[in-house]
């Protein structure tokens, strides 16, 4: 019996619920909010990666693990300016000049500070752990096809990056494997420096063959515009990116913000669209194969949408156990909180299987 391979999810929905999920951890430090939301990447990836593709959410848990170790070691040897009473530890300290009162090396390591630092830490490998999910469930290649025309230079270029730059590390085991074959040491500095010249010559004439390809497939080609659309085009985008810029620093930080961080992360997102929608008007293309954007995309940014939304309310707000504090105890879970978190990981049941199944 022949066997056929699921639809693919859209890319942008993946990333989009990736996007919204970090987006709720970024405005919580409770520990227990944070590892739900890792366990809810691992859960979702767990059951719809796609086999034929890496998963790189290994990769990004081991950068998370050791930026909280890091943390924690360098708030260990220097302080943060968290004072506790618990004494977990007392370094040798090192005097520092009164210019530096600030700051310590060494001296007396209290488990509040840790604390503070572990949280803040598992903050940032949580978002780290919904970026790599995101990468995981699609793979950027594949969101590429999807810029918009203003920014479709700058799509081809990532493209050509993303697709020679893995190459390059094949063409130096070749080489090297070659040049093993053949007797020769392929350890050491020097050797790895005569692997240059073939792999570089092997990497122009790839790139030599993939410009006359994409000229004979009408890339590079004029696009007619007036000054007019292009100052305006250009004016968009500054301002949206400004907009975007300002709304996000609000919502990371609500002391800087607050609430206002929301709406202005909105404006700033209409403007930018509305630039590419100006730039775009100018350049119309055709689509080839393009991904179906079903009921289970529009429900996967749902997915996501709920716990940013729940979390930015709770952050403004100040709802117990959002922000815990530093005593050695386990803090206040809110229970709203942790529902709109597992309503992120219902993607894991309702979005196509990326696997072969039989017709």
């Amino acid at each position: 019996m022949a066997r056929v391979k699921a639809r693919l999810q859209h890319p942008a929905a993946w990333w989009l619920w990736g996007l919204g999920l970090a987006t709720a951890a970024s405005r919580t430090t409770n520990p227990v909010l944070l590892l739900l939301v890792i366990g809810v990447c691992l859960l979702v990836v767990a059951e719809r990666h796609d086999p034929a593709t890496p998963n790189p959410l290994p990769a990004f848990l081991v950068i998370g693990a050791v930026v909280v170790a890091f943390r924690i070691v360098m708030t260990a040897l220097l302080g943060n300016g968290i004072v506790g009473g618990t004494v977990v530890v007392t370094l040798p300290s090192v005097p520092l000049p009164d210019w530096a009162a600030a700051v310590r090396l060494g001296g007396t390591v209290t488990l509040e500070s840790l604390l503070y630092a572990a949280y803040d830490a598992l903050r940032l490998a949580a978002v780290l752990a919904c970026l790599g999910a995101a990468n995981a469930l699609a793979s950027p290649r594949r969101l590429l096809r999807y810029l918009p025309a203003t920014l479709y230079d700058v799509g081809t270029a990532v493209v050509v990056g993303l697709t020679f730059a893995p190459q390059l590390l094949t063409d130096a085991r070749d080489v090297r494997a070659a040049r093993t074959l053949r007797g020769r040491d392929g350890r050491g500095l020097r050797e790895m420096a005569r692997l240059t010249v073939p792999v570089l010559e092997t990497a122009f004439e790839r790139s030599l063959g993939l410009a006359a390809s994409m000229e004979s497939r009408g890339y590079g080609r004029a696009v007619h515009s007036t000054s007019t659309s292009r100052r305006a085009a250009t004016g968009l985008a500054l301002a949206g990116l400004v907009g975007v810029l300002a709304g996000l620093y609000g919502l990371l930080d609500s002391s800087a913000g607050g609430v206002l961080g929301l709406p202005v992360l909105v404006l700033g997102a209409v403007l930018a669209g509305s630039s590419l929608v100006v730039g775009a008007s100018r350049d119309p293309r055709s689509g080839h194969r393009r991904d179906r954007w079903t009921w289970t995309e529009t429900a996967t940014v749902l997915a996501g949408t709920v716990p940013a939304a729940c979390l930015v309310v709770a952050s403004v707000r100040g709802w117990e156990g959002v922000v815990p504090s530093q005593r050695a105890e386990l803090p206040e879970v809110p229970l709203l909180a942790v529902l709109a978190l597992l309503v992120a990981a219902t993607p894991a049941w309702f979005t196509p299987r990326p696997r072969e199944v039989a017709p």
